[in-house]
């Protein structure tokens, strides 16, 4: 095809202006007409864990208050901790109806493995709450507050579990024991069942674990919550100082929020912020908050991008400085 670059000044000037009107009338069409099709909404992990869940309470709040014209299609597109349903959603670039949610291993997967894409490529929708950690003990401990764990820690290195490597729930003890002056060893588990256990049959010192998944065990004084990572502790946990209480703020929390593909026209994005804004004033919102015992931390747009890139460099001079990763 040959291009026809008008040599008169005025005719050159009009191509641009026709160019510029066309763009714009095509990005009006968008604003005026989205949402006008399907969403895909890719689930990073399988049916039932966190990510899941905030994915399908997100999707029933949409459709029970019809903020999604469309028909909402879900699918968990689960494999290497995120790595596949994130892969798949950044394959997506540009397009207006594909989205996901993020978890802790949004930030993490890219720091251990060779992923294509990094926390910020993609085109931040809002952060909805953190996915904070209490660290716990066998409810027959001799170890009855914090205080108690880091001086048993002092005179000789304890074991604290978590599930997975090279995650949160190795990071946020990481930081704490840095702080604190004290030393562990870090005993990873494939599960929360698995590390429970190892906890009751007092195979480890302590665990760390999401209060909705420990609450329970707390409640019925199988286990002691000592402290707690997030920025204040739920209601559930009243009374477990926080570590920032303590002096010994870690600054990291798992980022639970909401994303569309790279580069996703700006009039989607914005939609989304403000669909979000609705579905956060929700009945139905506050009581997966409260069930589920996180921290609502609500962000939006580009702010939520520079909140990831942050958390991401946080994370990994961690893991550098123990030696995880390179």
């Amino acid at each position: 095809m040959t291009t026809i670059t008008p040599k008169t000044p005025w005719l050159r000037a009009g191509v641009v202006a026709a160019s510029m009107t066309l763009a714009f009338g095509a990005t009006q069409a968008l604003a005026d007409d989205y949402p006008a099709e399907d969403l895909d909404w890719t689930i990073a992990f399988g049916p039932g864990g966190g990510n899941d869940i905030m994915a399908r309470t997100i999707i029933d709040i949409l459709n029970k208050y019809d903020l999604y014209p469309e028909d909402i299609s879900a699918e968990n597109r689960a494999g290497g901790s995120g790595a596949v349903g994130w892969g798949y959603l950044y394959s997506k670039s540009g397009s207006a109806y594909d989205i996901s949610t993020t978890s802790g291993s949004f930030v993490t997967t890219p720091l251990q493995a060779d992923t294509p894409w990094q926390p910020e490529d993609f085109t931040p929708v809002a952060l909805l709450a953190t996915d904070d950690l209490a660290l716990v003990v066998n409810g027959g401990s001799d170890v009855q507050t914090i205080q108690d764990l880091i001086a048993k820690a002092k005179a000789g290195p304890i074991t604290i579990a978590g599930t997975g490597t090279v995650n949160v729930d190795f990071i946020v003890p990481t930081l704490f024991a840095e702080k604190a002056g004290f030393e562990f060893e870090y005993v990873s588990f494939n599960s929360m069942a698995d590390q429970t256990t190892a906890l009751l049959s007092n195979s480890v010192d302590a665990m760390v674990g999401n209060p909705g998944e420990i609450i329970g065990l707390v409640d019925s004084g199988d286990l002691r919550a000592l402290v707690y990572s997030g920025v204040a502790t739920p209601s559930a946990l009243e009374g477990v100082p926080t570590m920032g209480d303590l002096g010994y703020d870690i600054g990291v929390s798992m980022p639970r929020g909401l994303i569309l593909a790279p580069d996703a026209p700006a009039e989607a994005q914005q939609w989304w912020i403000e669909t979000m804004q609705q579905v956060v004033e929700t009945p139905e919102w506050d009581a997966y908050i409260e069930k589920n015992q996180l921290t609502e931390n609500v962000i939006y747009g580009e702010d939520f991008r520079t909140f990831l890139a942050n958390t991401k460099n946080g994370f990994g001079e961690v893991l550098r400085s123990v030696g995880a990763i390179e």
